[in-house]
């Protein structure tokens, strides 16, 4: 499908950082507003620590074990629920409110994460609690990540969206820098990994309160019964926009065979012979070069063309891949991760604007939770299949091969889908349009206030 038209209403103004120029641009648009400055807030302090239970928990498994197998049963204990319950979650969050949605998600993790710290604190719990603790915290997870990225679009006044979801995801990959390295220090002092689970439960505790302040613009929500109609809504929506198609395509094939991540704790242990502190370094380079990427993207109108940007995003990626793979240097290493992680910031946003601006309120949530199954998928059974690889080959093969798969489908999709290639900028619908697409029915529902 092509570009989004622009507004087309004569003498129309377009939104404030929605379409004009670098002068209509505000960097700090989105955090001027309550609603989102709360919730950013809260989100910041519960992904930190979802990011230092999985930096803690990689490290003890595989302390335990020495096994990338036990490594990569962790990507299919959080990815499983997600598969298993993406599409009542999102027939769920298109007909409830999203907000308390969010809420109820968020202290499901809180206790889901309190219970693997009592499991850590035992001390000799067999691994399989381990793994009950995480598919808890997918289940959990399954709903709530769909909730968040439907909601965002509600917290915020439609000009500022674009940046919102840069400013989000500039926060997370935050979180995922100090995350790892808090979890680093604190396993390297306190000898222990139960402390860190414990404080993960505050976190996730702490961002349910905060949403509870939460005050989401009143917009049309589906009705109807569940059905099977109504749950594959979402999927049909993005099997007809083939940009949408492409893009999640390209993440999930790209991120499944591109992503070290699950292999850390065996290149900062045997590979390149550091300690827990280098580990927490290790894991936290991709999210900082995000990081940084992301906060330099707030600084600078939205993509003229964005389907170019994410295709060349997604093959820096990938070579940076194949070089961490082969590097016995701390130092390169971690270079090479953080450029990783920036090209990654720039195809996490496009991929997150174009979820959001194709798609109805209405479907918001049945497309998001379908959108899970790509992003869980990509990333969980990716850890999956790099501990096999590594396994049955080494760890080295393992990423290299990797990295020069996710070139190669940066490839095959940007000649399966060139729709995608000619993608350019992204921007919210005209009033008409977007009321078009509001009141497009889908079988067995109809949008309600």
């Amino acid at each position: 499908m092509s570009e989004l038209p622009p507004p087309t209403s004569e003498g129309e103004a377009v939104p404030r950082g929605g379409g004009g120029g670098s002068e209509d641009h505000d960097p700090h648009g989105a955090l001027r507003e309550p609603n989102y400055a709360i919730f950013a807030f809260g989100f910041l302090w519960s992904s930190m620590g979802l990011q230092m239970l999985a930096t803690a928990l990689g490290w003890e498994i595989y302390q335990r074990t020495k096994d990338p197998m036990a490594l990569g049963w962790i990507g299919v204990a959080r990815a499983l629920p997600v598969v298993l319950f993406a599409l009542p979650a999102g027939h769920v969050i298109d007909h409830f409110d999203r907000r308390r949605v969010l809420i109820a998600t968020q202290m499901m993790m809180g206790v889901a994460a309190a219970g693997l710290a009592m499991v850590s604190w035992v001390g000799d719990a067999p691994l399989w609690a381990y793994y009950a603790a995480l598919v808890g915290l997918g289940c959990a997870r399954s709903f709530n990540g769909p909730s968040r990225a439907t909601l965002l679009p509600l917290l915020v006044s439609p000009g500022a969206f674009h940046n919102a979801v840069t400013w989000n995801s500039g926060l997370f990959h935050f979180s995922a820098t100090a995350g790892p390295i808090i979890a680093g220090v604190l396993l390297g002092r306190l000898g222990g990994y139960w402390p860190v689970y414990a404080m993960t439960a505050g976190g996730c505790v702490l961002f349910a309160c905060l949403a509870m302040l939460l005050r989401p613009r009143e917009v049309p929500r589906a009705s109807g019964p569940m059905s099977w109609g109504s749950m594959f809504a979402g999927a049909g929506h993005i099997w007809r926009e083939k940009t949408l198609l492409g893009a999640l395509t390209l993440d999930l094939f790209a991120v499944m065979l591109g992503g070290a991540t699950a292999l850390l704790p065996i290149y900062a242990s045997d590979i390149l012979q550091a300690g827990e502190v280098a580990y927490g370094m290790l894991r936290a380079a991709m999210p900082l070069g995000a990081c940084v990427m992301a906060l330099l993207l707030t600084r600078v109108p939205p993509f003229q063309k964005s389907g170019a940007a994410l295709l060349w995003s997604v093959a820096g990626f990938g070579a940076c891949m194949v070089g961490f793979g082969l590097s016995t240097e701390v130092g390169l290493s971690l270079g090479l991760l953080f450029v990783a992680g920036a090209f990654d910031a720039i195809s996490v946003v496009v991929r997150h604007v174009l979820v959001q601006v194709r798609t109805p309120n209405h479907l918001r949530g049945r497309v998001s939770a379908v959108n899970s199954v790509f992003i869980e998928s990509s990333n969980e059974i990716g850890a999956f299949e790099s501990g096999l690889v590594a396994a049955i080959f080494s760890p080295v093969v393992s990423v290299v091969s990797g990295g020069l798969g996710t070139l190669a489908v940066v490839g095959v999709i940007a000649r399966a889908w060139p729709q995608l290639r000619r993608l350019g900028r992204l921007r919210e619908e005209d009033g008409a349009a977007r009321a078009a697409r509001e009141a497009a029915p889908v079988a067995g529902e109809n949008p309600t206030p």
